[in-house]
């Protein structure tokens, strides 16, 4: 290790130990609170299932239950940048803040009665309910912290160790059930919210955050509101029938979260990487819209699933399977909402959101990149279903490369591709605004090459 990167890691265990100073008096004191405070109320109920009386009691596990009071500190050790570590110390203080709002807004507490236990395993019981009261349950903060850890190490090991984290980690989530600790709704509940705090503060690009903008665009409004009905609608059938309709909570969460990409956050909320994958924390929190996301992009194009050509090697279509995009070369993918397979394919990420027309600016940069995928070789322009959004994206490139000469010379080449495009007012408008942009006809590429 060279003198630089002493002094490097030793920048970093500093700031390390300054969020652990701000951390650990901040945990123990909001949760004797929270403890105290729901100690004195008399509306404190509980949420518990039946078949949870057949859960059983493994004494032993309080050891990975335990175990997580030091990976909190050890994590600090394991991130290279300063940003990183900040990252780290804003997911667990989030973790923090929502449980605690949590644990004083809807009060729930653990009912089953613990035996007496004796040994080592019974003094570390003893020990933990000396602080700890059967009050704080859902979002269980144990599972909450456990997933913004897991994720911390899960990215710093590889091979033999990486196992040995995931097996751990695991083995800690399941300590809150056969440790008597939470009941069964506290643990899905406190993995998304774990999730939240890494969507928040997230290992790519700018924490959502501090990256809104209060949308413009009615249509953005009109859309937002009819997946924050779809939430609502959700969460009033779980709350009445209880029981097993709580899961609606899940899509509950999952539909108002897609309302503030398109009321605030716009396509990079759903937080498409790269890679074409959405981030881990993304995937979970919008699970249940993804799959109907998914199902829909399917039905809609189960007769003409395959990409048509549209001009020089361009393909417009679907976002691809696996096996659909093993002809093409590049792939360029303006579908913010599902994911992109893309193992050995050069990609280009041009995420927008659904149902709405992209900005000139936006279709612009569609029709560079598309122009720059084509020295790879065969190039699908795809989104959802490959009918709106892709289409525009082809029409930019086709007007931007000189290849067609007005808007509607580009939507009728279009059209014979691959008729069942949509493109309404909006994109013809949007198109337009590529032609201001567009090279002259005399420093335009020549048609074919």
């Amino acid at each position: 290790m060279t003198p630089a990167a002493v002094v490097r890691e030793s920048g970093l265990w500093k700031r390390g130990v300054l969020w652990l100073l701000l951390l650990a008096p901040l945990f123990f004191g909001t949760y004797g609170f929270a403890n105290w405070f729901t100690g004195q109320r008399d509306d404190v109920g509980s949420l518990v299932f039946g078949w949870e009386w057949l859960i059983p009691l493994w004494p032993w596990t309080i050891i990975p239950y335990w175990s997580i009071d030091l990976l909190y500190g050890l994590a600090f050790l394991l991130p290279a940048t300063r940003a990183a570590v900040d990252r780290l110390g804003l997911r667990l203080l989030t973790a923090q803040v929502i449980c605690i709002s949590c644990f004083l807004l809807w009060p729930l507490r653990f009912t089953f009665d613990r035996p007496a236990l004796d040994g080592l395993f019974g003094m570390m019981f003893d020990v933990l309910m000396g602080f700890d009261k059967p009050f704080n349950q859902a979002p269980s903060l144990h599972i909450t912290l456990l997933v913004v850890l897991w994720a911390c190490f899960a990215q710093h090991a590889s091979g033999l160790w990486r196992a040995v984290v995931h097996i751990w980690f695991l083995l800690i989530g399941l300590s809150v059930l056969t440790t008597w600790q939470h009941h069964f709704i506290d643990v899905p509940t406190g993995m998304l919210a774990g999730c939240l705090c890494l969507w928040l503060w997230p290992s790519e690009g700018r924490s959502p955050l501090f990256a809104w903008c209060l949308a413009r665009d009615p249509r953005r409004w009109r859309l937002a509101l009819r997946y924050a009905f779809g939430a609502a609608l959700c969460s009033a059938v779980a709350i009445h029938f209880d029981g097993f309709a709580l899961w609606l909570l899940w899509p509950a969460l999952s539909l108002l979260m897609v309302a503030l990409n398109y009321v605030l956050f716009g396509a990079k909320g759903f937080q498409k990487r790269a890679d074409g994958r959405l981030s881990a924390a993304s995937s979970w929190l919008l699970a249940p819209y993804l799959l109907g996301a998914w199902i829909n992009s399917r039905a809609w194009t189960r007769k003409h699933p395959q990409p048509d050509e549209v001009a020089d090697g361009v393909w417009l279509g679907r976002i691809p399977g696996k096996a659909e995009g093993q002809a093409f070369a590049a792939i360029a993918d303006l579908c913010a909402e599902l994911p992109c397979r893309v193992e050995g394919k050069v990609y280009r990420e041009l995420a927008s959101l659904d149902l709405i027309t992209p900005s000139s600016e936006h279709c612009l940069q569609a029709a560079v990149a598309i122009e720059d995928l084509r020295s790879h070789g065969p190039v699908l322009v795809c989104c959802a279903l490959g009918y709106s959004r892709s289409a525009t994206a082809i029409a930019a490139w086709l007007l931007h490369s000189g290849r067609c000469r007005s808007v509607a010379e580009a939507v009728s080449r279009l059209r014979q591709a691959r008729p069942q495009v949509v493109l309404g007012d909006a994109h013809l408008q949007a198109l337009e605004g590529i032609l201001s942009h567009s090279i002259s006809t005399e420093g335009a590429t020549p048609h074919g090459q």
